[in-house]
């Protein structure tokens, strides 16, 4: 392992946004720093002061963000430009700091695209999607792309459920109560440790008997209620765990320009999970 620099004033920060900052970010990419010996440090915060924060991001020189509910849709008009996915989703979870220049990325979108090719779900498979959010922008996005024509918006939010529903052609209901489809997907915080919903099943127990594909974006805990819940049922699952390793990479090659290794890789994952 090489050695990483002491902290000095060379030293470039990278840091994250969140409305509930949570430890796995900052595990994997200080982990990844240390391993390939980067002068690099990684600091999650939170903030009330969305515009203060990003233009503390311009002014301090900080090389990179990761940005997580509630920010991904208001940062936009903070930044200097969005490419590629994140402005067909109008959702940012990552900016790049080039000399004061903030670029807004979307690597959820390829992360979840990558997990549906892995686990070779068929685009035809019809699909219930729990969420309105930035995530869910995200994941909707990507089926779309990948062909998939059948599935429903869950949203107790009806306006910004249909709205999502309308964006890619797909179907709103406010309740997942009596709904069943081969593939499902929570994109909320239901099922996130520290939440309001920690303990909570993001779907009807129905729902999750009928399904052949359990996916929940939620990272942490690895094991969410509604993860228990498929593997009790022995359905296929893919974890936010995965999600947010495989975008977290991309952000970590955006902010630095290094590609690691793929054993480097799956020791900051076990790192970030150990918390």
């Amino acid at each position: 392992m090489p050695d990483k620099p002491a902290i000095g004033p060379s030293t470039k920060l990278c840091m994250s946004l969140a409305g509930r900052p949570g430890k796995f970010g900052s595990r994997f990419h200080n982990r990844l720093y240390e391993l390939t010996g980067l002068d690099y440090i990684y600091k999650a915060f939170t903030t009330k002061d969305l515009p203060a924060a990003i233009g503390g991001i311009r002014a301090l020189g900080i090389r990179g963000c990761a940005i997580s509910m509630p920010f991904k849709e208001a940062v936009i008009p903070l930044l200097d430009h969005i490419e590629g996915s994140a402005a067909a989703i109008d959702s940012v979870n990552t900016i790049v700091n080039d000399d004061g220049w903030l670029t807004g990325y979307n690597t959820d979108y390829s992360a979840v695209l990558d997990l549906l090719d892995h686990a070779e779900i068929a685009p035809s498979t019809p699909f219930l999607l729990a969420g309105s959010g930035g995530m869910a922008k995200a994941v909707t996005a990507a089926l779309r792309n990948r062909g998939h024509r059948s599935g429903v918006i869950i949203a107790r939010n009806a306006a910004t459920g249909q709205a999502l529903a309308d964006l890619y052609g797909f179907d709103w209901a406010r309740s997942s109560q009596d709904l069943t489809a081969p593939l499902i997907i929570n994109a909320t915080p239901v099922g996130m440790a520290g939440g309001a919903e920690a303990e909570t099943l993001a779907f009807p127990a129905m729902a999750i008997e009928a399904a052949e594909t359990v996916f929940d974006v939620v990272a942490l805990p690895v094991e969410t209620p509604l993860m228990r819940a498929a593997a009790a049922a022995g359905r296929k699952r893919i974890s936010g765990a995965d999600v947010a390793v495989l975008q977290a990479l991309e952000q970590f090659a955006l902010y630095t320009g290094v590609h690691p290794s793929e054993e480097q890789v799956k020791d900051a994952a076990i790192f970030a999970r150990d918390a």
